[in-house]
């Protein structure tokens, strides 16, 4: 077959020019150079494993190439990743490689900073631990605040064991009791203030907050002390013969209490002859809580 090298030469010419602006355009950029702030990725924590702490999560990079090529990289372009395959309980120390960062063809990554990354790992666990509701306000005066119900009363909660062991209640958002003279339920979210765990999953708790009558004080003079279990044929002096005992109940209760419906008795079990302090029994009554006693101990005197 015969050459024709002036077949097609317009076709030809027109090739040689686009290829010559081509060359033009790239070798006129300039090779630059420039730092830029990436986020830093884990990739593959081993099952059964969890990160510590508060590792960083950006990574500075050099880039290099043409000034077109890194004018052009954008947001999301270049991300830097970090392969934690091989990762042990412990404090361990990872490479921040170049070639862990990815970016676009025809940018070249210079130097990461930094060059290592130390991370601290734990065996993963789960704890079951009691949701506790945070209170806040005070009821009407004249009332307090009672029995506090949630639903659920536990929650589920994942993490680092060392966490965990630590880790004691679920905490929730604050339910307010301003005011209030009867009881009232809230819907409130359940959470944990160590960031290091976290719950199962997202949870909302039903709380319940009894409000009741405040408990009323007063204290009742002249409550007459008997002798109990002396040794027989023996003869006992006490002094005082009569206490003083402050109680505590609703006002409801407390309304027809007085001092003969208290028992008060010293235990004189096995004492021999002679002069000993004995402490004062007073029992509680149904709804009715005995704070204290004045005094506590009386002198028994034994002939």
């Amino acid at each position: 077959m015969a050459l024709r090298p002036l077949s097609n030469l317009p076709l030809k010419v027109i090739s040689l020019l686009v290829a010559g602006v081509l060359w033009l355009a790239v070798s006129g950029q300039s090779t630059v150079e420039r730092n830029i702030r990436v986020p830093l990725e884990y990739q593959n924590v081993p099952p059964g494993m969890e990160m510590v702490g508060d590792p960083p999560g950006q990574a500075d990079v050099r880039l290099r190439g043409s000034s077109g090529n890194l004018a052009r990289v954008v947001q999301g372009d270049v991300v830097a990743a970090l392969d934690l395959t091989n990762a042990r309980p412990g404090t361990r120390i990872f490479n921040l490689r170049a070639s862990e960062v990815r970016v676009p063809f025809g940018v070249e990554v210079v130097q990461v900073t930094p060059p290592t990354v130390s991370l601290e790992f734990e065996y993963a666990g789960q704890k079951v631990v009691p949701v506790s509701p945070v209170i806040e306000g005070d009821p009407e005066p004249g009332f307090v605040v009672g029995r506090i119900t949630t639903s659920p009363a536990t929650v589920q909660v994942l993490g680092p064991i060392g966490r965990l062991q630590a880790l004691s209640e679920a905490t929730t958002e604050p339910v307010r009791v301003d005011g209030a003279r009867t009881n009232l339920t809230d819907k409130v979210t359940v959470g944990v203030e160590d960031t290091a765990v976290r719950l199962r999953e997202p949870l909302v708790a039903v709380v319940t907050v009894e409000i009741v009558p405040a408990p009323v004080q007063r204290t009742l003079q002249g409550l007459q002390v008997r002798a109990e279990n002396a040794g027989r044929g023996l003869l006992v002096r006490l002094s005082p013969v009569t206490v003083s005992v402050v109680v505590r109940g609703t006002q409801e209760r407390m309304a027809g209490v007085g001092a003969g419906d208290l028992q008060a008795t010293v235990d004189l079990t096995e004492l021999p002859r002679g002069q000993h302090s004995v402490p004062v029994r007073v029992p509680n009554r149904e709804g009715v809580a005995v704070e204290r006693i004045e005094p506590a101990n009386i002198t028994v005197s034994i002939r």
